[in-house]
C-alpha cells in the first residue's frame, strides 16, 4: 500500500516540475516576478527602437508592455548659415496617438535586432520615472 502513495507523491512532484518548466520557457514566470521599473530596449529593423517591459522573448511574437518610445523634434525657425537647428529629445507614452493604441506591442522577432536591458539610472529610465511621476 505504501509504495502505490509513494508514485503518486513521485508523479505529483514530476507533474509540477513539467509545468513550472513549461512555464519558465514561455516566459511566463519571469514575467510574474520581474518589477515594473526594469526596462528593456528593443531595437528594430526599420531604425526604432521602444522602451518597455518585454515578455514572451522565445516566441514568434514578443510581448512589450508599458511601451514608451523617443520623439525627436526640431525647431521650424530659419538658421543662420552654420547654425545647427536645435533639438528637443521627449519620451512619449505609447496610447496617446491618433489611431488609439493599447499600451502593448506584439513584435515579429524577425523584425527585433537587439534588446538591451536598462539600467535604473539610465536617461531613458529616469525620464520614464519622471513622466510616470507626474501623469499617475
Amino acid at each position: 500500500m505504501q509504495t502505490g502513495k509513494s508514485w503518486v507523491k513521485v508523479l505529483i512532484v514530476l507533474v509540477v516540475v513539467v509545468v513550472l518548466g513549461a512555464l519558465y520557457y514561455f516566459k511566463v514566470i519571469p514575467q510574474v516576478f520581474t518589477s515594473n521599473n526594469v526596462y528593456q530596449a528593443v531595437f528594430l529593423s526599420n531604425g526604432q527602437v521602444y522602451f518597455g517591459n518585454l515578455s514572451r522573448e522565445a516566441s514568434q511574437f514578443v510581448v512589450l508592455n508599458d511601451v514608451f518610445y523617443l520623439q525627436i523634434t526640431q525647431a521650424p525657425q530659419p538658421l543662420k548659415a552654420g547654425e545647427t537647428p536645435p533639438t528637443n529629445i521627449n519620451i512619449v507614452k505609447l496610447g496617446g496617438e491618433l489611431h488609439g493604441p493599447t499600451d502593448e506591442m506584439r513584435i515579429n522577432r524577425d523584425q527585433v535586432l537587439f534588446i538591451e536591458n536598462l539600467k535604473t539610472d539610465s536617461r531613458v529610465t529616469q525620464a520614464i520615472d519622471q513622466f510616470k511621476k507626474a501623469n499617475p
